[in-house]
């Protein structure tokens, strides 16, 4: 996985928590607002709305450029190599030209429309908020391109998150075996009474000696 791709997914990531959290809070607001208060919010169920639906584009561009979106590929393993490889070349192909055409153009076109259109009891207008569609467009466009380079050259499509755990399986079963030590009581000489050393091992510093001292 590229840097740049790392950073679009931590960024993505980052996006879809803060506007999962606002929307929970505007939510709460206009519950608050109906049954406790007693005054309806004006504006809370329009912000809502439009809340999901960058949640929701945002979401799905982050999940795509993880690689965790469904993907029913079962049969398609199945076929020979250069097949493979064909089917994943058309499937990369198919989401660019779903991003390119109804995310980016047709956001384009949709906030060229109803650039001027107000919101009631909001600073901003209908075709601002459809300012989401063409840029998750360009980000999913940009991940599906990234894919199709790598299923043209034949590399496999995985899941970001399966990769690295097969990645770090595969480093723990191609390493070393343990260095074994003497001090080690599984390995340890079992002729060799624990705890105890052998004359070779033992080197005293002092000796007994029979004469008296003079």
């Amino acid at each position: 996985m590229s840097a740049l791709r790392r950073t679009l997914i931590e960024v993505l990531k980052n996006i879809s928590v803060v506007l999962f959290a606002v929307l929970v809070l505007v939510v709460l607001w206009q519950v608050f607002a109906r049954q406790v208060l007693s005054d309806p919010s004006t504006w809370s169920t329009t912000v809502a709305q439009y809340l999901f639906v960058w949640l929701t584009l945002f979401a799905l561009t982050f999940v795509f450029a993880e690689r965790g979106h469904v993907a029913v590929d079962f049969f398609a393993r199945k076929l020979p190599g250069p097949v493979w490889r064909a089917v994943a070349v058309l499937v990369q192909l198919s989401i660019l030209a779903f991003a390119v055409l109804a995310l980016v153009w047709g956001g384009i076109r949709g906030m060229g429309m109803s650039w001027g259109q107000a919101i009631p009891g909001l600073p901003v207008t209908v075709g601002q908020m459809y300012l989401a569609l063409p840029i998750a467009g360009v980000l999913v466009a940009a991940v599906a391109i990234e894919d199709l380079v790598r299923a043209a050259r034949g590399k496999d499509l995985a899941a970001i998150e399966d990769s690295a755990e097969e990645a770090a399986i595969a480093a723990v079963e191609s390493s070393t075996d343990p260095v074994i030590t003497d001090s080690d009581p599984e390995f340890s000489d079992p002729a060799q009474p624990a705890g105890r050393s052998t004359p070779a091992e033992s080197s005293p510093t002092t000796r007994p000696t029979n004469r008296k001292e003079r």
